[in-house]
């Protein structure tokens, strides 16, 4: 009886056969990398951190200095200063535009409008010196001696203007609100507060000392501010009157004499005599068109 034939086994096995689902890998065997998603809970507390800590500048600027520090791969230390140079620049500006609105100055006029040439009594390197504000520092004082119109008020404010660059606590008064403002507090029982705040300043100027008289009382309230300064603070002073009429203006010789002693003793002072600016230009407005000066 012949057998049945065997059936030949396939020597592969299962394990050797290709996966039906398998995939085809990528070239390097690696997923791409996907771009890191903005966390935005951490810009909220970034931003929640620098408003606490008042710095406005940097919370409007960071993310989009930190955007352009990525492109150009700066380090985090070029990040970091870039930023809080944005925010010191910031604070200087506003500190110095404090400064200026609390000076209250009329206009604001700077050195380079002035016309020199027309007042060569005035030694424009000697201003342009006090621009520098060391003479505040000194504690000295400048007194603008002269007629009407001819600047005065143009160089206090402009040396007013540049004492607040130099980070210097300045105000501007006329001598009448001044003395105004002085009787005002006597009255209201605040003259020690307005004296102190006054204290404070590093240059009080007084313009237009000698246009409007004051009564005894104000004339010498006037003369305590004045002599409080001596030495400890500086002054700047306007008047159209020389110093040999201050007694019209302190109503007696011994206290005009005792101010001028300190007044004068560290003081720069200037005689501004001649033709009045405002005069000049008023009369080349009023020249016919095509005529010659």
């Amino acid at each position: 009886m012949t057998m049945p034939a065997k059936k030949k086994v396939n020597s592969r096995t299962n394990s050797q056969q290709p996966a039906a689902d398998a995939k085809p890998s990528s070239s390097t065997g690696q997923k791409p990398k996907l771009p890191p998603k903005t966390n935005d809970t951490n810009q909220m507390l970034v931003k929640s951190n620098l408003r606490q800590l008042r710095l406005p500048t940097m919370n409007a600027e960071f993310d989009k200095l930190a955007r352009e520090a990525a492109d150009s791969n700066q380090t985090y230390q070029d990040y970091l200063l870039r930023l809080t140079e944005l925010e010191v620049a910031a604070r200087s500006s506003n500190a110095l535009n404090s400064r200026i609105k609390q000076a209250a100055f009329p206009v604001q006029k700077d050195l380079d409008s002035y016309d020199f040439s027309a007042l060569p009594s005035v030694n424009k390197q000697k201003v342009l010196e006090l621009s520098r504000c060391e003479w505040i520092s000194a504690r000295r004082n400048v007194c603008l001696l002269g007629q009407p119109g001819t600047g005065k008020t143009h160089l206090a404010v402009s040396l007013g203007l540049a004492a607040c660059r130099h980070g210097l606590r300045t105000k501007f008064f006329t001598a009448a609100t001044l003395v105004n403002q002085l009787e005002e507090a006597q009255k209201q029982f605040a003259l020690d507060r307005m004296l102190k705040r006054l204290d404070k300043l590093d240059l009080l100027i007084v313009d237009e000392l000698g246009y409007l008289s004051f009564s005894r009382a104000g004339a010498e309230l006037l003369f305590q501010v004045f002599a409080d300064r001596y030495e400890r603070r500086s002054l700047l002073i306007t008047s159209n009157l020389a110093f040999s009429d201050w007694g019209q203006i302190f109503q007696g010789e011994r206290m005009t004499a005792a101010l001028l002693d300190r007044l004068t003793h560290h003081s720069e002072i200037f005689e501004m005599n001649g033709e009045s600016f405002r005069f000049k230009e008023s009369m080349k407005q009023k020249q016919p068109p095509g005529s010659k000066d």
